[in-house]
């Protein structure tokens, strides 16, 4: 537990597990006061529970952040509990991994480019006026490797369209919020072991082709992400914006 936080307020957007869980449990024990956000209740209570065994504490809200209704409510929130908001980090995502042949317009492409698009719009948003009254704030985003290249064996059409999205929105978002002093980058995370990545690492044929790319002997964890996303949220990266981060073991460097 460090202060390297210290005095600033953090949203984490699914925190309920996985990426989300890791950065909310990264940003308190670096001293940020967390408002930690999941449409998950009880993925939300388990995680404040296991902060308090450490001495710790976060604020939580359960919602749906596809619905703008719901996203208002969401900064009304942080508003009525927080006198300032410094950072915000998208890391909510639903995504569906179907090939073209299988995919479904609705049930699979809107959702998906809904879960990792709209959400991270309708929270950076909802949550500008904010911001920029703080006038040191911080925006991570939370693209993914598969916004650079294709991995072999993984039916990820919806998830490259919706993540490469996320890439090129942060670079705009870097460059409106400059003059507000808001800085936005992202971090473009490789195979990550998470309870939604877990099902698909369990295929031989898939788990091959993300071991092939990988320089570091070992998948990547929460953890991982979690440390660039304290890095970008802090003072120490007062002079980057507009930057994407590959936390990858190496994958897109070959």
């Amino acid at each position: 537990m460090t202060a390297r936080l210290a005095g600033k307020t953090a949203v984490v957007t699914g925190a309920g597990s996985g990426i989300g869980e890791g950065c909310a449990k990264g940003f308190a024990r670096h001293g940020a006061t967390v408002i930690a956000v999941d449409l998950n209740r009880a993925s939300l209570d388990t995680l404040k529970s296991e902060l308090q065994s450490d001495g710790l504490d976060i604020l939580t809200h359960a919602t749906d952040l596809t619905d703008p209704a719901a996203v208002a409510d969401l900064f009304e929130f942080v508003s009525e509990n927080s006198a300032n908001l410094d950072v915000l980090v998208n890391a909510a995502a639903v995504a569906d991994f179907v090939w073209i042949e299988e995919m479904e317009f609705d049930q699979h492409w809107r959702r998906t480019i809904a879960g990792e698009l709209d959400t991270v719009f309708l929270a950076c948003k909802a949550a500008w006026s904010m911001l920029k009254a703080s006038g040191n704030s911080a925006i991570v985003n939370l693209a993914s490797a598969n916004a650079y290249v294709a991995l072999k064996n993984s039916p990820a059409l919806a998830h490259t369209a919706g993540k490469g999205g996320v890439l090129a929105m942060t670079r705009q978002l870097a460059m409106e919020g400059g003059p507000h002093g808001i800085r936005a980058n992202s971090i473009s995370p490789g195979m990550i072991v998470t309870p939604a990545t877990e099902p698909a690492l369990e295929r031989p044929e898939l788990l091959q082709s993300v071991w092939d790319k990988l320089m570091v002997n070992r998948l990547g964890t929460p953890e991982d992400i979690a440390h660039m996303a304290v890095f970008l949220a802090s003072d120490e990266a007062g002079y980057i914006t507009g930057a994407d981060f590959r936390v990858d073991g190496g994958a897109l460097a070959w």
